[in-house]
């Protein structure tokens, strides 16, 4: 009776070991753990610039490029499009490849779209752009920005398309410009703390 008893036990602790690994997956297949998972917020133009011949298709391929980032990696990825000469009367959103996709209304930037989300709750977001002003905006809301060609090389990595840069460290990217010059070891700052941290998920 007791060893019956002890193995039904046994049973149970299997299955809901099971059951919480299962619920560790997201249908990607990627697993879900910790801090590991961000929000990405995309200033989409700052990051493939707009002198294409036709931008429509560097747009798709650029949610190509991030929905099987997505799949890799597991982030939940937004990207913003300006529709400040060719957007609608209200904003577009729609989700493709598990990637969401926003396009401003006519005569709003992408920038004032991205200001928007920052500001309406606490999550800590990773805002891709090289634009300074929403850089700042971005730290004073406490999310971390990353300079475009930064984001585009751990897009290229994870895609299996390399870089030119493609050897360069996390380290690389935080002193780029500032710690070669000055030639001496210091100390991080808490800004190039959060960006190492941030660097090391993407």
């Amino acid at each position: 009776m007791i060893t019956g008893r002890v193995h039904c036990i046994i049973e149970i602790m299997r299955h809901q070991s099971l059951s919480f690994n299962c619920c560790r997956k997201i249908s990607c297949g990627v697993i879900r753990e910790g801090d590991d998972i961000s929000l990405i917020i995309i200033d989409g133009y700052n990051l493939i610039g707009i002198s294409h011949a036709d931008l429509g298709a560097e747009r798709e391929k650029l949610i190509r490029a991030l929905s099987e980032y997505r799949k890799k990696k597991g982030h939940d990825i937004t990207v913003v499009f300006d529709g400040w000469k060719s957007g609608g009367r209200t904003v577009e959103s729609r989700t493709i490849g598990g990637i969401k996709v926003i396009y401003t209304r006519l005569g709003d930037t992408a920038d004032s779209q991205i200001k928007a989300i920052l500001g309406s709750g606490k999550e800590e977001w990773i805002v891709v752009t090289s634009d300074r002003e929403i850089a700042a905006f971005a730290w004073g809301s406490g999310s971390v920005p990353v300079e475009s060609d930064k984001f585009r090389r751990s897009l290229d990595r994870a895609g299996g398309s390399p870089s030119g840069d493609d050897d360069r460290s996390h380290e690389d990217d935080i002193y780029e410009g500032r710690h070669k010059k000055r030639g001496s070891p210091r100390t991080l700052s808490r800004k190039e703390k959060a960006l190492m941290r941030v660097l090391k998920k993407l």
